[in-house]
């Protein structure tokens, strides 16, 4: 939502590649944009000097459409920006090529708890002054190819420390990148720095001073979640920077060596190119960053093992309680914990909760479930029994048909310890092949088990349906391949709309036949706390004691 000017003075600036502010706003694709939105939300409610940056989608990231053998396809995303943000006149330009690429900017206010405003800057290329192939640079998230890619996060980086200084926030100290695609804004503060003393190549000096500026935080171990482009792609796009760094100095030079990876010293950027050296971002963000985080503490000991010699903290993911919160618990807690959204800790005092009114919120969050997957699949899940949820990026390594591995073994369970049904839903990328092909393998699975274990698949998930499910089901399952999926976010977000709970454990070593799951496999993570406790006043038979047995 667009609001009156901000006029309080900010000193953090936030940078992000995808942010997820509104359900009907196609400005994310998945937990990167949704942990962004609620850093910014939590912000605004702690009154933090904050601004935001990313950039405008105008194509967004893609509706889903699956086909009955569960083939997906994707659609562009139809949205009016003007219905959601207020065009700023700023205009600032960004060097690409041999071109002056404009860009405006499109502002946003997460608005706190207490009225304090955190504006979000969008910024936008679909100029008449640009040519056709810049005005697309802002078209699709996570769209084109590789020098698309980088594209984009010249524009995000470069431009967005550009739009600031237009934007008249000059008292900025902090600048945080959300994943190494906003690392390319440490350039530009070196630049900055150089500039000032009448200086075009860099020195140690300034490389310490925009250090002590950049925080950064990583979010996967896995190696296709840290953006690289080859060094041919960085001269192509900047062609008059071959100098840049001064590869005479000390400092500059093990800098390009780092960033680069590289065995041996260059003498200038061309002949890195030439040589074939690839940048990678996030190298460049851990470079050029005096605190860097992890999302969870196994994170963070797992990024110390890939980065080694860098110093990595972890700061595990929250979420923001008001968004995330069922209607139902809502009420609940405004009737019972009336502080609640000023002031999480209070949220405690949810253990005191009556359990037949914790019982009655959870049924109305599963009804609601319910009929938005009879609104969507015709399919009338039965609501007494025992529900499953999984919903997130479909990808290998989040193993989301994990569970589907030995569909007699479920068919044993439902058989001899009670019904249950499985509510899927997740997005594949449009190139990942294999991300595809699981969400076919769950619809085959969905076939071969019939009514015996009713699943459903529920096409274009967002920011609303996520939520939907997360306090609709009685268990949100986690099955990642460890190390990968270490955030801890999902199962927070879970417990504030879910009955009593009980943790599972995040590394399961037995073997899967002593459980009464396939899912649980020596390398399986089981990050959820949302495995449900029977309570007196529930259907014990709805609700298997054998769903929250380790042995």
């Amino acid at each position: 939502m667009a609001g009156p000017a901000i006029d309080s003075k900010r000193i953090v600036a936030y940078f992000t590649m995808e942010i997820a502010l509104e359900n009907s706003m196609p400005s994310y694709s998945g937990g990167l944009g949704v942990l962004a939105g609620d850093t910014i939300r939590a912000a605004a409610d702690l009154r933090l000097p904050m601004v935001a940056v990313s950039l405008l989608y105008r194509n967004g990231y893609f509706s889903q459409r699956l086909s009955e053998d569960g083939t997906q396809t994707e659609e562009p995303v139809q949205w009016r920006v003007e219905d959601f943000l207020q065009e700023e006149s700023a205009r600032v330009t960004v060097p690409l090529e041999d071109r002056r690429v404009e860009l405006r900017c499109w502002r946003y206010d997460a608005i706190g708890v207490r009225g304090f405003t955190v504006p979000i800057y969008f910024l936008d290329a679909d100029l008449p002054s640009n040519a056709e192939v810049d005005r697309n640079l802002t078209g699709t998230l996570y769209g084109g190819d590789h020098y698309y890619r980088l594209c984009q996060e010249v524009l995000l980086g470069i431009g967005g420390v550009r739009m600031l200084r237009a934007l008249g926030h000059d008292g900025l100290t902090r600048y945080h990148m959300n994943e190494g695609h906003a690392a390319l804004l440490s350039l530009e503060l070196l630049e900055d720095e150089a500039a000032k003393v009448g200086r075009s190549t860099i020195s140690a000096e300034d490389i310490e001073k925009v250090r002590a500026k950049c925080v950064f935080t990583t979010h996967t171990p896995v190696p296709a979640g840290h953006d690289r482009f080859p060094m041919e792609y960085l001269t192509r796009v900047f062609p008059n920077h071959n100098s840049f760094f001064d590869l005479k100095d000390a400092t500059s030079a093990e800098l390009v060596k780092r960033v680069l990876q590289a065995e041996q010293a260059f003498p200038d950027l061309a002949q890195a190119a030439r040589a074939g050296a690839s940048v990678n971002m996030t190298y460049l963000a851990l470079a050029l960053s005096k605190y860097v985080n992890g999302v969870a503490k196994q994170h963070g000991e797992t990024s110390r093992q890939m980065f080694p010699g860098v110093p990595i903290e972890a700061i595990t993911n929250g979420v923001h309680a008001g968004t995330w919160t069922a209607p139902a618990f809502r009420e609940l807690f405004d009737r019972y914990i009336p502080t609640w959204r000023e002031d999480n800790y209070s949220l405690r005092a949810a253990l005191g909760l009556p359990p037949e009114e914790v019982w009655s919120a959870h049924l109305l969050a599963k009804h609601e479930l319910l009929e938005v997957v009879r609104r969507k699949t015709g399919i009338k899940l039965d609501s007494s029994t025992f529900t499953i949820g999984f919903a997130r990026r479909a990808t290998g390594y989040k193993r989301a048909d994990l569970i589907l591995s030995d569909l007699d073994h479920l068919r044993q369970i439902a058989k001899n310890i009670g019904p249950f049904q499985i509510v899927y839903a997740g997005k594949a990328h449009p190139h990942d092949a294999g991300g595809k092909k699981i969400i076919r393998h769950i619809y085959q699975a969905k076939k071969a088990l019939r009514k015996a274990v009713p699943v459903v698949f529920l096409d274009d998930y967002n920011m609303d349906l996520g939520g939907k499910i997360t306090a609709g089901v009685d268990l949100w399952l986690n099955t990642p391949q460890f190390p990968a999926g270490l955030s801890e976010r999902f199962a927070i977000q879970r417990q504030l709309s879910s009955r009593t709970t009980r943790p599972m454990p995040t590394r399961c070593t037995q073997n899967w036949k002593t459980l009464s799951f396939p899912c649980f496999t020596p390398s399986a993570i089981v990050t959820s706390v949302s495995c449900s406790i029977p309570s007196p006043l529930m259907d014990r038979s709805s609700t298997p004691s054998a769903w929250c047995s380790n042995t």
